[in-house]
C-alpha cells in the first residue's frame, strides 16, 4: 500500500486538523467530541446535523455550513462515530427548536444515533432522525427499507438545510428529508477496489477485463461482477436499472449526480454526464439540476455512481437555495 500518510491510526485525526486549519473561517471543532460544527449559526431554528465514517471525503464534513448541515459527528475509517459523541453534538447545537439527524441505513449509524437520539429525549431536547435508502446497487425487488444510503444522502442535506434556514419546524424537515429519499435512487459501479489504510490490502479482488456493478461506499463488493464495457453501455445500464425501480412519465422533472468513488477523474465523469442527459433526454426527462465531481467518495475506489432525484416545484426551490460551506457553494 502507497498512500500520503503517517500512521493508519492517526488518518482521521490528522485529515482532521489540516481541514480545520484550511476551513477555520466557517466551522470550528466542537470541544470535547470528534465533531465539525458551523463557525456561527442564527439561533432559534431547527438543527441539522449527520455523521459517519470517514473515508468519504468532501462527505461529511465539507458540506458543514449556510444552507446545509449544521454539524457533522466524524467517525474512523468506514466506521460510526460513537453514541456519546453523537450526544455531545446534540446537546452543543440544539437552540431549542430541535434536532434533525440525518444517516444512511447502516446497523452502527443506526444503533449509535438512535441511542444518541432516546439519550438526548430523556434530556428534553426534540430529536427526529431520517435515513437515506437510495441505493439500488442493494438489489431490484429489495424493500426499499433494506437498502444503503448513499449519494443520495447529499440531496436531503442541500434541501433540508434550505427548509430550516427557511425557518420549517422540525416535523416539517423531518417529512420533506423522507419525501426526497423517496423520489432519490442511486447506483454505483467500479473498477477497482479501494484500500482501507488500517487494512492495508484491496477489499475485494477484480480482474482487469472486469468491473464489480452495485457497489457500495464502504469498499463493499456489488451485486455482480461483469465484463469491462465501454462507459456509454454502463450509463445505459446504470439508467435502465435505475429507472426500473424509480417510474416516471415524460415531462417529468430530474436532479442528478454524478459522482465520483474517489480515483476517477473528473474527465471521465463527464464523458458519463454526456451519456446520462443523452439518454433521459431521449426519455422526454427534463433535467433541471445536475451535479458532477467527487460528492461522496470511497477512499481510493476507482468508480462511480448516478443519481436521480423526481423534482417538483418545493424540491427545486430547495434544491437551487444559496449555500455556503467548504466543498459547496451556490449563490
Amino acid at each position: 500500500m502507497k498512500r500520503f500518510i503517517n500512521q493508519p491510526n492517526d488518518v482521521v485525526d490528522e485529515m482532521l486538523e489540516g481541514f480545520l486549519l484550511t476551513h477555520g473561517s466557517m466551522v470550528r471543532r466542537l470541544e470535547g467530541a470528534r465533531a465539525v460544527v458551523r463557525a456561527s449559526r442564527e439561533p432559534g431554528r431547527v438543527a441539522v446535523v449527520t455523521g459517519g465514517g470517514s473515508g468519504h471525503e468532501p462527505a461529511f464534513l465539507g458540506y458543514v455550513g449556510e444552507g446545509m448541515l449544521d454539524a457533522v459527528v466524524i467517525g474512523d475509517i468506514f466506521t460510526s462515530p460513537p453514541a456519546t459523541a453523537v450526544l455531545a453534538t446534540i446537546d452543543a447545537i440544539d437552540s431549542g427548536e430541535g434536532v434533525l439527524l440525518l444517516l444512511g441505513n447502516y446497523s452502527g449509524d443506526l444503533m449509535n444515533f438512535g441511542m444518541a437520539a432516546e439519550w438526548a429525549r430523556q434530556k428534553g431536547h426534540l430529536v427526529e432522525m431520517a435515513v437515506a435508502t437510495d441505493d439500488v446497487g442493494t438489489g431490484l425487488g429489495t424493500s426499499q427499507s433494506e437498502r444503503r444510503g448513499v449519494v443520495g444522502e447529499f440531496l436531503v442535506w442541500k434541501i433540508c438545510g434550505a427548509v430550516v434556514a427557511e425557518g420549517a419546524s422540525l416535523d416539517d424537515a423531518k417529512a420533506l428529508a423522507d419525501e426526497v429519499n423517496a423520489r432519490t435512487r442511486s447506483l454505483g459501479v467500479a473498477l477497482r477496489p479501494c484500500t482501507v489504510p488500517m487494512l492495508g490490502r484491496p477489499t475485494f479482488d477484480l480482474a482487469d477485463d472486469e468491473l464489480e456493478w452495485g457497489v457500495g461506499h464502504h469498499g463493499e463488493r456489488g451485486a455482480k461482477t461483469i465484463k469491462l464495457k465501454p462507459v456509454d453501455d454502463v450509463v445505459d445500464g446504470l439508467t435502465e436499472e435505475i429507472l426500473a425501480d424509480l417510474p416516471l412519465e415524460p415531462g417529468d422533472e430530474l436532479a442528478t449526480v454524478v459522482n465520483g468513488l474517489g480515483a476517477t477523474p473528473l474527465c471521465e465523469l463527464f464523458i458519463a454526464q454526456r451519456r446520462l442527459m443523452r439518454n433521459l433526454e431521449r426519455l422526454g426527462l427534463h433535467v433541471r439540476r445536475s451535479f458532477v465531481g467527487n460528492v461522496f467518495t470511497a477512499l481510493d475506489m476507482a468508480g462511480l455512481s448516478v443519481t436521480l432525484l423526481h423534482l417538483n416545484e418545493e424540491l427545486q426551490a430547495r434544491l437551487e437555495a444559496p449555500a455556503l460551506t467548504p466543498f459547496f457553494i451556490q449563490g
